[in-house]
């Protein structure tokens, strides 16, 4: 089952099957948003660091090492992934 959201596009309700023959562009983009997030080395001005984004990209926070980035992944019940 979906949600139609006020500007049309749809949202998945947890607990519902998808059928991967019928999917949107907007509902993919939404695949694994509160489950996955990954951390991606990065250089700041402190200089190196790993960065942790949500499924789509958006950048959630800074961590000083991979460790860390993964423990507060863990800790938000997501699953992290390493992106090289």
């Amino acid at each position: 089952m979906n949600i139609k959201n006020h500007d049309g596009t749809t949202n998945f309700v947890p607990g519902t099957v998808l059928d991967i023959h019928h999917i949107s562009p907007a509902q993919l983009a939404q695949l694994g948003m509160e489950e996955i997030a990954f951390v991606k080395p990065v250089v700041t001005e402190q200089g190196p660091a790993f960065a942790i984004h949500a499924a789509d990209g958006t950048p959630i926070a800074i961590a000083d090492n991979p460790q860390l980035a993964a423990a507060a992944i863990i800790q938000n019940d997501m699953l992290p992934t390493l992106v090289h």
